[in-house]
């Protein structure tokens, strides 16, 4: 072989390698970015859940109260029949 193709090999070598590493750093950027943005749907997706958790507790303890009010007021009035 002469030096003038193996020069051509080797250049060509060296494209189809700096290809291969740009394909693979351009997969692994995509990759990253696309689970990057399912773990932001799903801390949002936790974030709700977590409002609408607090939101149904604070309804439950507003219901508890009243429910303790009406029991001490029918206490109340069973004690005053006796």
């Amino acid at each position: 072989m002469m030096t003038s193709e193996l020069a051509g090999m080797g250049f060509v070598l060296g494209i189809l390698t700096l290809g291969t590493i740009l394909v693979g750093l351009g997969l692994k950027t995509w990759r990253y970015r696309v689970s990057s943005q399912s773990e932001i749907a799903r801390d949002e997706a936790y974030r709700k859940l977590a409002e609408e958790a607090v939101s149904a507790q604070k309804r439950i303890a507003e219901d508890l109260s009243d429910l303790r009010a009406r029991v001490a007021s029918m206490e109340k009035m069973l004690q005053d029949v006796e």
